[in-house]
């Protein structure tokens, strides 16, 4: 009677679970997940970030027009003054108001490291006295600057270098993020599959143990079984039983944390579609190994380490040594107590400055700067090399892997089929009285093991499958380099 009663809760459990529910296969929840998922969400704003930092390199390599003023400056005071006639110092009172506005735009030189400069500006001064104010202008029609500093390291040449590299790298980057997100689906995805197959099992074997007891009740009723039989038949039921509760509880667990992942917000159940294969080749270990080469990003960033290494090398050469920089401003300017003479026949200014400075006795610090610095180049290329042959060796096993693991799968699904046959015999024969419940419960085993067990395999199969799309950034399938289109995640 009690075994009735938990079918009919099974039954009507399962009827509410499938009620509202709608199909999903696994292409659908990737791409789902490529759309919507947290985790693609977080990628989009990593990539972003790279995007708005490269192009704010780029901007920063154009001119750059600024305005700079003062308005006003009111000074009012007593400054100390001394007569040129008898030597005498005094103070004097002075009161007035400055303004002073300039337009400068301004171009990094980025092959030497300096800058020129084109500056307009103009300033007025209003004296006051006690009884009178007097006003005068300083005019800078044009001035034009050049600021060079020499034996310096040249930041903008070095980023020149790896600030693409950093930008290309960010682009592969993201394109495995997205690999990632398909693995993470799948992963999601083959634990709710294998939780729906493992309660559709748990269904059936309360099912074919009810069945049983009842025909184990009927044989020792006839005195054909002893009564231990009938024990262990009802046992077996009893688990069955406490299985499908747990395996209830086990689906709405991964159920949810699916449609978590996927951000889905409705109430209707997913009904899952057994993924295919769809990749029966094996795949040539050497086209890998070039697309991954080519295609991932791991090669990007090992230029970039080795570029950074050298480019400390270089600063450490040029920061500790000797230091000059060269100002030079040539310029026309005018003074007058009119504005509108201000900018009547102005007069040329020149200006020429190269400053030194050199070390004499720094106690070994710039010695110790270099070698340090050509240490880390040596333990970035040391690190490098070896992460080169790691690489490779990766992108082999990964192919051997999934090659192996095509054979796997076909292997596990012909132990499936064969399973579910020899239980089928094995219920047949005890029915018929020719094996015991102990066999019966062995065959029952091995065959929701080889059910999930081929379910298992075939998640496998996917997820090395990606692996490997993911290390390669190519399509096996499809025989096409994976690309998105970056223009829709600027968000310019």
């Amino acid at each position: 009677m009690k075994s009735k009663i938990l079918l009919v809760i099974a039954l009507v459990f399962s009827s509410i679970l499938f009620a509202q529910e709608k199909q999903l296969t696994l292409e659908e929840a990737i791409e789902l997940a490529k759309e919507q998922s947290p985790n693609a969400l977080i990628s989009r704003h990593q990539f972003r970030s790279s995007y708005w930092e490269y192009k704010t390199y780029r901007r920063g390599l154009l001119p750059e027009l600024t305005f700079d003023g003062v308005i006003p400056s009111l000074n009012r005071a007593y400054k100390s003054i001394t007569d040129p006639d008898n030597g005498t110092e005094y103070y004097v009172g002075q009161s007035y108001i400055s303004y002073e506005g300039s337009l400068t735009l301004n171009q990094v030189v980025g092959l030497t490291g300096g800058n020129v400069f084109l500056q307009s500006g103009l300033q007025q001064t209003v004296n006051y006295t006690d009884t009178s104010s007097s006003e005068n202008y300083l005019s800078t029609p044009i001035k034009i600057g050049f600021n060079q500093p020499l034996f310096r390291y040249n930041k903008y040449k070095w980023d020149k270098k790896i600030e693409p590299l950093k930008y290309e790298t960010a682009k592969k980057e993201y394109l495995e993020t997205v690999e990632n997100v398909s693995i993470t689906t799948i992963n999601y995805f083959f634990n709710l599959l294998v939780a729906q197959v493992d309660y559709k099992i748990a269904q059936i074997n309360v099912s074919n143990y009810d069945t049983l007891f009842k025909v184990a009740q009927g044989r020792y009723n006839l005195g054909r079984i002893g009564e231990d039989e009938v024990l262990q038949m009802e046992l077996s039921l009893l688990k069955a039983e406490s299985a499908l509760e747990k395996k209830a509880m086990d689906l709405d667990d991964a159920m949810f944390r699916l449609k978590s992942f996927l951000r889905i917000k409705d109430d209707m159940n997913l009904k899952l579609v057994p993924p295919q294969p769809a990749y029966f080749e094996d795949v040539n270990k050497e086209l890998a190994l070039e697309k991954a080469l080519k295609n991932s990003s791991t090669p990007l960033d090992q230029q970039r380490r080795l570029l950074e290494a050298q480019a400390t090398v270089n600063q450490a050469r040029t920061d500790y040594g000797l230091n000059a920089n060269l100002y030079a401003v040539f310029g026309l300017t005018q003074t007058a107590p009119m504005l509108e003479d201000v900018y009547n026949n102005p007069k040329d200014q020149q200006q020429l400055t190269l400053g030194l400075q050199v070390p004499i006795l720094d106690w070994g610090q710039r010695k110790g700067k270099i070698k340090m610095a050509q240490s880390n180049e040596d333990l970035v290329k040391t690190s490098v090399e070896q992460e080169q042959i790691d690489f490779a060796q990766s992108i082999y096993l990964k192919v051997a892997e999934f090659n192996i693991q095509q054979n796997q799968l076909l292997i596990a699904a012909k132990s499936d089929t064969i399973a579910q046959k020899s239980f089928e015999v094995s219920k047949n024969r005890y029915l018929i009285g020719k094996i015991g419940v102990t066999e019966l419960n062995i065959s029952q085993n091995e065959t929701d093991m080889a059910r999930v067990g081929y379910i298992r395999s075939l998640q496998s199969y996917w997820i090395t499958y990606f692996n490997l799309r993911k290390s390669t950034l190519y399509d096996f399938q499809r025989k096409f380099d994976l690309d998105v289109k970056f223009e829709d995640i600027y968000g310019d």
